[in-house]
């Protein structure tokens, strides 16, 4: 399906377009609501407060967490990542994550580790078995192991990591669990509290389908972080400490209104169509496209057999970045690179130049599919 001329598949990016209803409320909250939350008792600020609020609930109900105020808002899922790892992380504490993660996790994790503040271990999340996969977690874990954290799906392929079972494999042995839902919230069904995650880190402009320049994070039950940031939140304001409750603890300064405005909008189509629905459509394009991609000579497909919103391929003898750049000349907009993941692509092997990267979302049809085949079957007889 064409926007502005363009055939869109790099929703692991960011998604487009957006729910119609996600663009007339962000209008709305700038033109008719824009108060400050928490800063004024006129109706402007009230206003605000209540969407604010009713943003928290819809992401509350959708993500599995029985109470709203467990769920505070980041500038994106590599903040609300960031916050959480420096907020239970200490001197002599042991993590493990795994060989696919984005950089917004390894990153803080190595730094942390460099300054000699942690020490990690990573295991293997592309064995065949849920089971294999947490034995090796189990067989890195240790009497200073705090935490495991990892990705619900790599944003380089289609891998899904057995959630359930890593949680109560983490809740069994007392080690805290966190997951980053960047590529996997609002595709796949998560639920904080039955799956024992004792955080979840989201992005607003994802799967979830709303603005950039918000996220999320949502804390298990009982789960309690040092601040990352200090400021003014309308909450205690006499005080030199930040409050001890959640969701103002963590939420220093003003809040970006317009974009969680978006965002409930987008929570609310996601919940209307359905994770399962979504799911089941990407994975359907994504096997066409596979299919497609596997009949073309000299064109490698990486780990076909996961199925899910996101496919990489390279062609022999042509570069990642040269494909991605005849393909914008055809129009198709993918991704072509590193995908700001040093440890997925050392697992698959594609560090010396990257993959390119196709992903597909909820606004993506067969057409899509087809005009990316051809496109790749041209490029590739260059």
């Amino acid at each position: 399906m064409e926007y502005n001329g363009l055939i869109y598949l790099d929703n692991a990016a960011t998604s487009y377009p957006k729910p119609p209803e996600v663009y007339g409320e962000v209008m709305k909250a700038m033109m008719q609501y824009g108060g400050n939350a928490g800063r004024g008792i006129h109706r402007l600020s009230m206003e605000a407060a209540e969407k604010i609020y009713e943003c928290r609930c819809e992401a509350a109900k959708l993500l599995g967490v029985s109470e709203p105020e467990r769920v505070f808002f980041t500038l994106n899922a590599t903040h609300g990542i960031n916050t959480v790892i420096k907020g239970l992380l200490r001197k002599g504490d042991h993590v493990i994550i795994s060989n696919m993660e984005h950089n917004a996790v390894f990153r803080p994790i190595y730094k942390m580790a460099k300054k000699g503040l942690i020490s990690y271990d990573v295991f293997d999340a592309t064995l065949p078995r849920s089971e294999d996969v947490c034995a090796n977690i189990a067989s890195k874990m240790r009497r200073s192991t705090k935490l495991v954290i990892c990705a619900h799906a790599s944003n380089i392929c289609s891998l899904t990591l057995p959630v359930e079972e890593i949680g109560r494999l983490c809740r069994a042995c007392g080690v805290l669990f966190v997951l980053d839902g960047a590529q996997s919230a609002g595709r796949k069904p998560i639920d904080v509290d039955k799956m024992a995650i004792d955080a979840l880190c989201v992005p607003s402009h994802k799967g979830l389908l709303g603005p950039q320049g918000s996220g999320m994070v949502l804390l298990g039950k009982g789960v309690i972080l040092d601040t990352l940031t200090e400021g003014g939140n309308g909450v205690n304001s006499l005080l030199g400490d930040m409050p001890e409750l959640s969701p103002e603890r963590y939420e220093a300064g003003t809040l970006p209104l317009p974009a969680i405005a978006g965002l409930c909008e987008g929570l609310r189509f996601v919940s209307s169509v359905g994770e399962a629905r979504i799911d089941a459509h990407e994975k359907g394009l994504f096997k066409k496209a596979r299919d497609g991609l596997l009949h073309i000579d000299g064109v490698t497909v990486h780990m076909p057999r996961h199925e899910g919103s996101v496919i990489s391929f390279n062609i022999d003898g042509i570069s990642a970045d040269a494909v991605g750049e005849e393909l914008n000349s055809y129009g198709i907009c993918v991704r072509s690179g590193y995908h700001c993941s040093a440890l997925g692509h050392r697992s698959l092997g594609t560090e010396k130049e990257g993959t390119v990267r196709v992903s597909f979302g909820i606004f993506n049809n067969s057409e899509d599919v087809e005009r990316l085949t051809e496109a790749v079957k041209i490029i590739s007889r260059k």
